[in-house]
């Protein structure tokens, strides 16, 4: 007789960033001494009949919205008919952007792997047991941090005494943004460690023009930087405005990170839009979702590149040949790594968690193979809903 899910959980809890705070006029965080960031995140638990519960700790407000809207419908089911609900939480989703489905199926899939006693990455199929891994920096300051590009390049270079072979810059946010300021960074990054370190760069949507865009990938072409990820204010979803800017530069672009789902990640793709793929088992439809767009990407012959770091994109990236890169963020010389202090193991993605060869390795205990810290998480509760 199958399991059935007897009981869901999420929890929202809150953490505190020390020194981190965000730019006026804008909403990235970024150093700022002496003040303390709180940010909140939600926890999902699904009990199964069995006794085995599966875990995952990420989710945000508008994803666990979305949670609360469908959990019902999972009480009572066979936590491992991970497809069919996949299927059936899409179409309930549909009118959203669905990001409600990842939780949940992120912790089935833990689930799963605690069932048949190995890391998900076994049960997906393994590739890979070491991650090779870029430095992923906050956004830029004027707090005497990241305020430079002189800032950035020292930064890179400390990245690159680290171990890193990669290092992505992210540019300055609200009243700070310059595509001037932004150029000048991409060039003194490039002309310090462009010999030594594969180079990207991220504006997150933050120039205005399509325009400001061609200035910005025109010095990323100078110095051969390996992909330009989200230029301008598009908001990462313009397929015309990416194809034009992709015949325009000989630097690859890198999009996805803000279209969900599978069909239109393979919509950019066939539309010649982008030229790396990005995936995310939290906004994409959890690993399920992530791996669907791993496999559309090796179908046209492209790379998948898993945005952000975090227990499901390790597990992801270890049984994925068609990727590069594990996405260490967000870092800085002087400010805390952004992930919440909730892992009762070894576990971390601060900015000294590479090994001498710059990779991470991959959680080897079943399912996500780490052990959250549910003390943390209720000490610091804000509130919770449960469904059974």
């Amino acid at each position: 007789m199958a399991e059935t899910i007897d009981r869901i959980e999420t929890v929202e809890f809150s953490y505190p960033l020390e020194g981190v705070g965000t730019p006026p006029g804008g909403f990235d965080v970024v150093y700022d001494p002496g003040n303390t960031m709180e940010r909140s995140l939600f926890a999902v638990r699904v009990e199964v009949s069995d006794g085995l519960v599966g875990e995952y700790v990420g989710s945000n407000s508008p994803g666990a919205a979305q949670m609360n809207a469908v959990a019902d419908y999972l009480v009572g089911k066979d936590p491992l008919r991970r497809e069919h609900h996949w299927s059936e939480l899409k179409r309930a989703l549909r009118k959203y952007d669905r990001m409600g489905i990842g939780p949940l199926d992120i912790a089935l899939w833990d689930y799963a792997g605690k069932k048949y006693g190995a890391p998900i990455h076994e049960v997906l199929g393994s590739y890979r047991e070491r991650l090779p891994t870029y430095a992923s920096t906050y956004q830029g300051d004027r707090s005497g941090g990241l305020d430079s590009p002189g800032a950035y390049a020292d930064f890179a270079e400390e990245c690159l005494e680290l171990g890193y072979p990669a290092y992505k810059v992210h540019g300055w946010d609200g009243d700070w943004r310059d595509p001037d300021l932004l150029e000048a960074t991409v060039r003194a990054v490039g002309e310090r460690v462009g010999d030594e370190m594969d180079l990207m760069v991220d504006p997150a949507c933050d120039l205005d023009t399509w325009a400001e865009a061609l200035q910005v990938g025109r010095a990323c072409d100078d110095h051969g930087y390996l992909w330009y990820e989200d230029p301008y204010r598009d908001g990462g979803i313009s397929q015309h405005g990416h194809r034009k800017l992709r015949q325009a530069l000989d630097t690859p672009i890198l999009q996805t990170e803000h279209i969900r789902g599978l069909e239109p990640h393979t919509d950019f793709v066939a539309s010649e839009a982008t030229d790396f793929v990005r995936a995310d088992p939290e906004y994409d439809g959890g690993i399920t979702g992530a791996m669907k767009i791993a496999s559309a990407a090796e179908g046209f012959g492209l790379d998948v590149e898993f945005h952000a770091p975090g227990p499901a994109q390790r597990q992801c990236l270890a049984a994925t040949r068609n990727a590069n890169y594990y996405e260490l963020a967000l870092v800085h010389p002087d400010a805390p790594n952004t992930t919440p202090p909730v892992y009762a193991g070894d576990y971390r993605d601060s900015l000294d968690a590479i090994d001498g060869d710059g990779t991470v390795s991959v959680p080897d205990g079943p399912g996500l193979g780490v052990e959250y810290d549910w003390d943390y998480i209720e000490d610091n509760r804000l509130g919770s809903r449960t469904y059974a």
